[in-house]
């Protein structure tokens, strides 16, 4: 009896150490597959959080642009008003009575100073400068008065404006051809 239960004794040992040793693999397995989905987690949480961030600026980009091009309708309105306070300069200029002409002067620089002050700004365009379809709408063409004017603005029609780096209207000139 004793010599069958020391056989069976190592036997049971190695079986012991067997399972023992599929019992730490399974366990080392588990293991790393609890790593690896923590890293997987990681990645995923990473990427919502990179992606989170990019939403942020873009939203404050668009809110920026929003906010400095918000009134520009409202000064797409006022344009035509400020065009004709220009022509009613020019005509009470020519009239005598300069009391008239200080106080409509006072109006006109008001309304420029606020304008200016919101972000509006005029295109410089001027007669005898080259023409660039990108800052100016050629109207018509006429002949040339002189050579040097041949492909180049003759006179501005109507003036333009911009808000910050953005043209709301384009200055309206004639070509010399």
């Amino acid at each position: 009896m004793n010599t069958d239960h020391t056989d069976k004794e190592p036997m049971e040992s190695a079986n012991e150490n067997a399972a023992n040793e599929i019992e730490t693999a399974e366990a080392l397995s588990v293991e790393a597959q609890l790593q690896e989905d923590l890293a997987k987690e990681k990645d995923k949480f990473l990427r919502l959080f990179a992606e989170f961030e990019n939403y942020k600026k873009r939203t404050a980009k668009e809110r920026i642009d929003l906010f400095r091009t918000a009134n520009q309708e409202v000064l797409q309105a006022l344009l035509p008003v400020l065009d004709d306070f220009d022509r009613a300069m020019v005509q009470i200029a020519k009239s005598e009575d300069e009391l008239l002409l200080k106080g409509v002067e006072l109006i006109h620089d008001k309304l420029k100073t606020t304008l200016v002050s919101k972000g509006l700004e005029q295109v410089e365009v001027e007669a005898g400068d080259d023409f660039n379809a990108d800052f100016a709408e050629a109207i018509t063409q006429i002949p040339a008065p002189s050579e040097e004017l041949k492909g180049k603005i003759v006179d501005v029609v109507e003036k333009g404006y911009k808000l910050g780096d953005k043209i709301i209207r384009f200055p309206k000139v004639v070509i010399g051809n």
